[in-house]
């Protein structure tokens, strides 16, 4: 199956705007004819492969802007602003999104290391931001296909689904963002391992003297290694998680102040506040303003 066959795959699957599931757990594809501006939102672990049209993604300041030459891949839970600005009826966005699992990917990164040279050593931690571009290359390309051309086959994705989306993802780690991404899920990455807990527990009181002690590092330390992974700063990183998980949240209906209070926030007026002083309007509004899907990845 080429590019343009999971082209034609993904056309005649995904019917409506949005994800829909292939019937293997993890994989989605996804559809947009649209132009939607760039907007917040949370990119879990994912790889984000496109085939017709282009998506973006804005993480700090950094604009990523890919199609059919790159993918995606975000090994860490990261807050971006993200859309489909070229999108139209004439010009449809079609892709797959892959959800990276952390155990697995984690345990492919072991097994590779312990055979020899499967991939490049790197000394040090993880030292670029949270989102990389990678070439698609024919590995990924076989790999995709042997995992789409399951999901006409209920049977065939129960039995064979998990197997072939762990070849899906040694093809990434064999790719050209595998060095990156094997830093991220390295049984040495303890910045990794605290961007997972904390994407889990926005709800809780975050001290970043107890993500440093958690992470076996000194305060200072820490900030440093959290800065080079993501490029932001530990508070910076936790207040925008929980500002673009709140607005995402509010684009789909919850209330100003119920969303708050899920992402850790106690008071709903500084809610309010930060939201209004990052996105340039209070919470309501904003909301109020959103047509389509927050974020489509």
């Amino acid at each position: 199956m080429s590019k343009d066959q999971i082209r034609a795959f993904i056309a005649q699957r995904a019917q409506s705007e949005g994800l829909t599931e292939t019937g293997i757990p993890g994989v989605r594809l996804f559809r947009a004819t649209q132009a939607i501006p760039c907007v917040p939102a949370v990119y879990e672990p994912c790889v984000v492969a496109i085939v017709s049209g282009a998506k973006e993604a804005i993480l700090d300041g950094q604009r990523f802007v890919y199609d059919d030459a790159q993918y995606l891949c975000c090994p860490m839970s990261m807050p971006v602003k993200a859309g489909t600005p070229t999108a139209s009826e004439t010009n449809p966005l079609y892709g797959v999104f892959i959800s990276l699992d952390l155990r697995v990917m984690a345990e492919l990164v072991m097994e590779m290391e312990r055979a020899a040279g499967a991939l490049p050593a790197q000394a040090g931690g993880l030292r670029t931001t949270g989102i990389r571009l990678a070439s698609w290359d024919a590995g990924f390309t076989d790999a995709l296909t042997r995992v789409l051309d399951l999901s006409a086959d209920p049977a065939g994705a129960s039995v064979l689904g998990a197997g072939r989306v762990r070849e899906l993802y040694y093809a990434v780690l064999q790719g050209e963002a595998g060095p990156f991404a094997r830093q991220a899920f390295g049984p040495g990455n303890a910045i990794a391992r605290s961007i997972a807990h904390l994407s889990s527990h926005l709800d809780r009181a975050v001290s970043i003297d107890d993500m440093a002690l958690r992470s076996g590092m000194s305060r200072a330390v820490f900030h440093r290694k959290f800065k080079q992974a993501t490029g932001l700063s530990p508070i910076q990183f936790v207040k925008s998680m929980r500002l673009n998980n709140a607005a995402m949240k509010i684009a789909g209906g919850v209330s100003v102040n119920e969303a708050a209070l899920e992402v850790g926030y106690v008071s709903p007026s500084q809610f309010s506040r930060e939201f209004k002083r990052t996105y340039g309007e209070s919470p309501r509004k904003w909301g109020e303003a959103q047509q389509g899907p927050v974020g489509l990845t």
